[in-house]
């Protein structure tokens, strides 16, 4: 009986919350430094100490997804999700998971919780993941309009417009993909990304002209950057 009532001393309890969190902090930061073993034995002891935070639960997935331990990172990040059903954060790491292990179908489904939430802030990025996973999955439309439903929300959403203008490029549609970078361009803020992927467009196009002025604009706005770098080994090669 002694033992029982030390367990529930709210003190006591209060001190293995405490030592939770600060040992899932601790895990995170040798997770991210890549010392995966003394990150894996912080959040032993966390799982120990509060089995009921979800934030423990989320650090494990994301630790057992990096030691390639799938069945171990699923149940983690479900355990997570059934502790914090509503936290945007875990349905949007569980869908990164999903749709980098093959599973598109479920991915997309967290993304879009995700991006739905209202306690998300970054809604536009999960519709644009979502419309990665279905990408890579060659499910075009559905990548597109949820690209589109990105850039609703968001309408400067660089990314998302990347994504669609891309996919245009690659399959050849290169009226549309001319069409959208250059309403865009003249309209939002450029990126390095878009500015090397217009001179491509461009280039395609046999479009010198514009083609020089969007490479010169990608050297001197952004002249350190790995795209301004690529414009040397391009040439004159549209691909």
């Amino acid at each position: 009986m002694g033992l029982l009532a030390g367990c529930s001393n709210p003190q006591v309890v209060q001190e293995h919350h405490r030592a939770a969190v600060y040992n899932t902090e601790l895990g995170i930061a040798y997770m991210q430094r890549g010392e995966l073993a003394v990150a894996k034995n912080k959040l032993d002891l966390a799982v120990k100490e509060n089995p009921a935070d979800p934030n423990v639960h989320s650090a494990r997935a994301l630790l057992f997804a990096r030691l390639q331990e799938a069945a171990r990172a699923d149940h983690e990040f479900r355990e997570a999700l059934r502790l914090a059903p509503r936290n945007p954060n875990f349905q949007n790491n569980y869908a990164v998971y999903l749709c980098s292990n093959g599973r598109e179908a479920e991915g997309v489904k967290y993304f879009l919780e995700a991006a739905r939430n209202p306690l998300y802030l970054t809604p536009a990025a999960a519709y644009a993941n979502a419309g990665v996973c279905l990408r890579s999955a060659h499910r075009y439309t559905e990548a597109a309009r949820m690209f589109r439903a990105a850039l609703a929300v968001q309408p400067g959403f660089a990314q998302a417009e990347w994504q669609l203008v891309d996919m245009d490029f690659r399959r050849g549609r290169l009226v549309q993909a001319r069409s959208q970078i250059t309403r865009y361009l003249s309209s939002y803020q450029e990126t390095p990304d878009l500015l090397l992927l217009a001179v491509k467009i461009m280039r395609a196009q046999r479009d010198e002209l514009d083609a020089e002025l969007y490479a010169r604009k990608l050297q001197l706005d952004f002249p350190d950057s790995a795209q301004a770098h690529a414009l040397a080994s391009l040439g004159h090669n549209p691909g």
